[in-house]
């Protein structure tokens, strides 16, 4: 008898999720069912839920997963039952297009999506391929695991775009920013953090957390940045992180949605600046990066919330009053 699952449902953009409960689905070929331990709550989450980027409906939203295998499709490879394993964002890609061919499958146009084109993980369990699943380093448990599966990935993918530089703006302190300092101090970067103004908490976790200064994005940085990372979704961040690099210097958008960007000098950007965007990640982003989060090892600052008050962790989140990660434990 399959065993019946919980999870919270969207069926309509902006609207609150429902509790649903129904028979959990069968691994098909090269698929496992997982049992959830943990799930992180992502600003792409709030996105999807508030109908930011539009996708199939209704959806059990939710890409951070950490949980164990109870159940395998035929034909599955890499795990057995009982392994921990976690699910991000991206959850399957054609393997012939173009960028599937170049190593950049994180721009497939025949991808799957944790949470927005298949069910996620704001639930008791999911579906996954066990291709684009990750095995867990034990250094983690899984509540500080969940929030590694997309905002540390997508932090990651975006410093290897921002480059080699030493003096590095973090735009928006929140899930991912927190893990994303953590590395780049590792490595010896000089990190600096921008805040809501005002925010004295954030920019003191910021502090906390290795960066060697924390202040609201309305003030400069004390050093010309050699590159920037924009993660909150304010497109007025990018001329103000812009204006703040120096020549040759980079500004990263690390979000998958973003107000409009308004107009800017062309001096801004002349001496050779960019700007570019961040999509999705690849495989080979997720082993890296757990790899590399284990050996530092980073921390993760989460709440946890239990799965029936998964809005009110959303609420929360569109609020700016989680520091560090949402995570829901069914």
């Amino acid at each position: 008898m399959r065993p019946t699952m919980r999870a919270m449902q969207l069926d309509r953009p902006g609207e609150r999720l429902r509790a649903v409960e129904r028979p959990a689905p069968a691994p098909g070929p090269g698929e496992l069912l997982i049992e959830i331990a943990a799930c992180g709550v992502c600003r792409t989450d709030l996105h999807v839920v508030d109908g930011d980027i539009r996708g199939h409906l209704p959806i059990v939203p939710g890409h951070e997963i950490v949980g164990r295998v109870a159940a395998l499709g035929e034909d599955t490879d890499g795990f057995a039952a009982g392994d921990r394993v976690g699910v991000p964002w991206l959850g399957r890609t054609c393997g012939r297009c173009p960028y599937c061919r170049s190593g950049r499958e994180n721009l497939c146009d025949d991808a799957l999506f944790t949470g927005f084109t298949r069910d996620g993980g704001f639930a008791t369990h999911a579906i996954a391929d066990a291709r684009y699943c990750f095995p867990i380093p034990e250094a983690f448990g899984d509540v500080e695991a969940a929030p590694l599966l997309c905002a540390g990935l997508i932090g990651w993918r975006s410093l290897k775009l921002a480059g080699e530089g030493e003096a590095l703006g973090l735009f928006g302190f929140g899930a991912a920013a927190h893990i994303l300092a953590q590395v780049a101090a590792w490595q010896g970067r000089r990190v600096h953090a921008f805040t809501r103004p005002g925010d004295a908490a954030a920019q003191a976790f910021a502090r906390a957390l290795g960066c060697a200064s924390a202040r609201g994005s309305d003030q400069p940085p004390p050093e010309p940045l050699d590159a920037a990372i924009v993660f909150a979704p304010i497109g007025a961040l990018v001329p103000a992180a812009l204006r703040h690099v120096r020549k040759g210097g980079r500004v990263v958008c690390g979000g998958i949605h973003m107000s409009d960007i308004p107009s800017f000098p062309y001096a801004d950007l002349w001496g050779e600046r960019s700007i570019r965007s961040v999509a999705n990640l690849t495989r080979a982003d997720g082993e890296a990066f757990l790899k590399v989060a284990a050996e530092i090892p980073a921390k993760t600052r989460t709440t946890p919330f239990a799965l029936g008050r998964a809005n009110e962790a959303l609420d929360l989140l569109r609020e700016g009053r989680i520091e560090g990660a949402a995570v829901l434990v069914p």
